[in-house]
């Protein structure tokens, strides 16, 4: 550690591996069994947990994007089992936003891949290289976003969906499904990922009927929802849908011309 700065408030947890050239800043947490290649930067007001592996070029913590940022007091947080690979950056939130951006446990982040301020990540995603969320973007569990897709600000991506790679991502991508084009839209159910997860034949049997009435019964989305709050019964999967979509501000992705079913 003898080439990095390591600022002699920062926090540093135990069995920490810190590699030549590292930049850390005074108020930044490192938790333990966390590796750190040569070349990283972690910039003010970052808390990172346990068992983290940061490859070479990442910064962490960088300013806000924002014209409204004037170097308030926000924060960086992630938490355990994280990779973060070559050149990706995360910035901190904002002062008029959530004050924080937060990543949870166990997601990949792959190279020159950007979170800008306030986005919320949760557990278990992959985001590929050059993928660029905007600020205030959410991704939901288990979700993965394909090479060098957008994420338009305040857009949220929904648990267990699965993003073509190149996509434009203007509004709201529902639970569970398979979306690409420009601008993305709905194609199917992402049935690698949910195998994957261990869902069931009738769970996916079930998503896939909520999301044929919600798609190519001819209703709208909020007439469609009625329809599927009182058609179906009650399941982790139906509240999970409906409440992403009744908690949508910009509206969710359409669907292509026609329903692909998994049979």
């Amino acid at each position: 550690m003898s080439e990095a700065y390591i600022h002699p408030k920062a926090k540093i947890g135990k069995n920490v591996t810190i590699g030549p050239f590292c930049y850390i800043a005074e108020h930044v947490e490192i938790g333990d069994g966390t590796i750190l290649d040569p070349h990283v930067t972690i910039l003010d007001y970052v808390k990172i947990g346990k068992n983290n592996k940061i490859s070479s070029g990442a910064v962490l913590g960088s300013l806000p994007q924002d014209v409204g940022f004037a170097n308030e007091e926000t924060w960086l947080e992630i938490g355990d089992n994280n990779l973060l690979r070559e050149f990706s950056n995360m910035a901190r939130g904002t002062f008029h936003g959530r004050g924080k951006t937060v990543m949870g446990n166990d997601n990949m982040l792959m190279a020159y891949s950007h979170v800008a301020h306030d986005c919320i990540i949760g557990n278990g995603t992959i985001i590929v290289s050059y993928v660029a969320l905007a600020g205030f973007s959410e991704v939901h569990d288990y979700a993965t976003i394909g090479g060098q897709a957008g994420v338009h600000q305040f857009n949220r991506v929904g648990a267990h969906c699965m993003i073509a790679a190149s996509s434009r991502i203007l509004k709201d991508v529902p639970p569970y499904v398979l979306t690409g084009r420009n601008p993305v839209a709905f194609y199917k159910l992402n049935l690698v990922g949910l195998r994957r997860r261990g869902f069931t034949r009738e769970q996916i049997d079930r998503i896939e009927s909520i999301y044929r009435t919600l798609y190519d019964s001819g209703l709208n989305v909020s007439d469609a929802c009625v329809k599927i709050e009182n058609d179906f019964e009650e399941s982790i999967e139906k509240r999970t849908i409906l409440d992403f979509i009744k908690s949508s501000k910009r509206g969710i992705v359409p669907k292509v011309s026609k329903f692909l079913s998994h049979d």
